[in-house]
């Protein structure tokens, strides 16, 4: 449920010269925003990312739902599974967007953060490589950061990498991209979790460990020294 003091809208975000739509939602004295990067067959209405944004914003975070893919690629993708694994595309409408959120005057003021999910944690890493100094912490749940290939050494931005016990795949993945961040990084696996966190208190987990990790990194306003 959302407090009076919040502020809540759908956006229409222009990124990589496409209009994507999302969800805004501000609480009041929020000094940090997160940008949520669904993942691969995901959408903004991803029930676990929404559980996740709003124990961020019972926190005082504000956060940025957004779709990655317009209406005609989403259908492309369902046929193919093709463009789920463009990275260099949905890392450049994660760009776009952090664009727009730095522009606005509701959200320009606050320091960034990016939460993703499966190939979408592919697509923040190298945006924030891109972009070393403009985000200040990222969360990876069950992510597939191998996927950030040669951008992974030019990470400069906190990470936590969230991945389930019986994850085993995805958990190599995770270590194997985590000996290459030389960011402040830590890799937590989750007891008991599969790859969904869709086990009894798995994803409450991963929302108070991503919360932390955000209210660290997030709880000043942004610098433009």
């Amino acid at each position: 449920m959302t407090s009076p003091k919040t502020t809540e809208r759908i956006v229409h975000v222009i990124a990589d010269s496409v209009e994507l739509e999302g969800n805004l939602t501000i609480p009041e004295s929020a000094t940090g925003i997160v940008l949520f990067v669904h993942g691969s067959g995901s959408s903004r209405h991803s029930p676990r990312n929404r559980h996740v944004a709003q124990v961020l914003r019972e926190a005082g975070l504000a956060t940025l739902l957004i779709d990655l893919l317009t209406a005609e690629e989403e259908r492309e993708d369902i046929e193919t599974a093709r463009v789920r694994f463009d990275i260099g595309l949905l890392a450049g409408r994660v760009r776009g967007a952090s664009d727009w959120l730095a522009a606005s005057p509701l959200t320009g003021h606050m320091r960034l953060g990016y939460f993703g999910a499966s190939t979408g944690a592919a697509a923040a890493l190298v945006a924030a490589a891109d972009r070393p100094h403009k985000v200040s912490a990222i969360v990876s749940r069950g992510g597939r950061p191998d996927l950030a290939n040669a951008a992974l050494h030019r990470v400069k931005t906190p990470t936590l990498l969230l991945v389930g016990e019986r994850d085993s795949p995805v958990i190599e993945m995770n270590r194997d991209a985590y000996g290459h961040l030389s960011a402040e990084k830590r890799l937590v696996i989750v007891p008991g979790a599969t790859h969904l966190f869709e086990e009894p208190g798995a994803l409450e987990e991963v929302a108070q460990l991503a919360r932390d990790w955000f209210a660290r990194y997030l709880n000043e306003p942004r610098s433009f020294d």
